[in-house]
């Protein structure tokens, strides 16, 4: 099951809002998002959510607090997902490889954003013209063509 995390494979889906899981538990976890039973309030804002651990994680975007610390360079992180990402600019681990053209990433994002470039996939639209982009970086420094802005 761990190995779908280096594939990209995702196969459990959502059937509300179409996000795809590697694991059944994280689909079933996700499902609560859905049913509106949200019982953990945020008490410095109005959030709400369906698992004590996901309010935990939320405080800390309030108070600040980073307790997941980097062994190397002692950097710090709210959530300890944040610092395995992190880690990997030590190592130089890229788990995560485009079945195109072999390039290799170090999370998953990076890889999917880079997939749209193999298929085509251009969800961001200039207002001003016909033009589309792969990533909205892209449109940013397009629009600087409509706009006369430079970036220095």
């Amino acid at each position: 099951m761990h190995l779908k995390t280096h594939t990209g494979d995702k196969p459990y889906q959502c059937s509300q809002c179409d996000k795809t899981f590697t694991q059944n538990s994280h689909l079933t976890r996700h499902l609560k998002t859905h049913t509106g039973n949200k019982l953990y309030p945020c008490s410095q804002c109005d959030k709400t959510f369906p698992e004590k651990q996901n309010l935990e994680r939320h405080i800390r975007s309030h108070t600040g607090e980073k307790p997941f610390h980097c062994s190397l360079c002692n950097k710090a992180f709210s959530m300890n997902s944040a610092l395995i990402i992190h880690h990997r600019t030590h190592t130089g681990e890229k788990p995560y490889q485009c079945s195109h053209c072999g390039k290799a990433f170090s999370v998953n994002s990076s890889l999917q954003t880079h997939l749209r470039i193999h298929l085509g996939v251009k969800p961001y639209q200039c207002s001003h013209c016909d033009k589309a982009f792969s990533q909205n970086i892209y449109l940013v420094n397009h629009m600087r063509e409509h706009t006369g802005e430079t970036p220095y």
